[in-house]
């Protein structure tokens, strides 16, 4: 099945949803699901890869802030990967990136290792990593506080510097290192 990449319609909304929700399932992005598809204040290029069939097969959003450029959403549906589809995304966003003024485009992205080699792949390299840190229901509080009158967090969402890895993985179940890629364009 062949695909064809054109800019993101106001339509196209649940089958990008649909797209990025089971792109991320098998991911460590898999709590990250949104009703809505993300609205940009800045410009941004945002592509869709359509299925002959119509399906949405995968997706790449891209906010432009003066010379940077951030890779906000890339996704690819689990039933069309290794075609070639987040690239092809990529390859028909650069040129629209560079004209709109960007100098560089990143991307953040975890562990998950087909996304760290395809990033490589695409000429990105890593500049930046940092933790990403859930405190989950079964995670110790301590340490942890909350205005008078309400509990404890149960769970928590919470960034930490790279040299804390040891530490944190050490108390609490699920933590990423979080990297951020840099691209010259």
């Amino acid at each position: 099945m062949s695909f064809t990449v054109r800019p993101y319609l106001p339509d196209d909304e649940p089958g990008w949803l649909r797209c990025r929700v089971l792109a991320f399932l098998d991911t460590q992005y898999y709590d990250d699901v949104t009703p809505h598809r993300t609205s940009f204040d800045l410009p941004a290029v945002c592509l869709v890869a359509v299925a002959d069939d119509g399906t949405i097969c995968g997706l790449l959003d891209v906010e432009i802030d003066g010379d940077a450029a951030t890779i906000d959403t890339v996704a690819v549906h689990p039933d069309h990967g290794r075609r070639g589809i987040a690239t092809a995304l990529l390859d028909a966003a650069i040129p629209q990136v560079r004209a709109a003024g960007a100098t560089t485009l990143d991307a953040w992205t975890r562990e998950d290792a087909a996304a760290n080699a395809w990033y490589l792949r695409s000429g990105f390299a890593e500049n930046h990593r940092y933790l990403h840190v859930y405190k989950g229901g079964d995670d110790p509080a301590a340490g942890f506080a909350a205005p008078d009158g309400l509990s404890t967090p149960v769970i928590a969402f919470l960034h930490a510097d790279i040299s804390r890895e040891a530490e944190l993985r050490a108390r609490f179940t699920r933590v990423h290192v979080c990297r951020q890629y840099l691209r010259r364009l």
